[in-house]
């Protein structure tokens, strides 16, 4: 894989990540509002903004890094933002990391190194 193929392979997992993050920030600010003004609300929120500005930045660097591997790579690859998703939820939000979530974490990690071996 080239040096630019792995550049946009790392930053569309950072920018899936920030995504992921800011929608869970936004989701969990106390709102005090219920129905359409909650919707409101939500929508005034910078988190927000800042998990769809991501998740645009995340789609033109996902097209980008599928002109440079195949679908099938590509997929496995972006794979690993389960991963940084599952750490970050557990350093930001102290989310749990259960034995069996690590073990998928592994199994994901080896199935990434062995398709981006090949």
């Amino acid at each position: 894989m080239s040096l630019l193929a792995i550049a946009l392979w790392l930053a569309n997992i950072s920018f899936d990540t920030l995504g992921q993050i800011s929608f869970k920030y936004a989701a969990v600010t106390k709102q005090d509002s219920e129905g359409l003004q909650y919707w409101k609300a939500l929508f005034r929120n910078y988190w927000v903004w800042i998990g769809i500005s991501a998740y645009v930045a995340e789609f033109l660097l996902w097209l980008a890094f599928l002109t440079l591997v195949p679908l099938f790579q590509g997929v496995l690859m972006v794979s690993l933002n389960i991963i940084t998703v599952m750490i970050v939820g557990r350093i930001l939000f102290n989310e749990k990391l259960t034995n069996l979530r690590i073990i998928g974490m592994a199994f994901i990690m080896v199935g990434v190194i062995f398709v981006g071996a090949s």
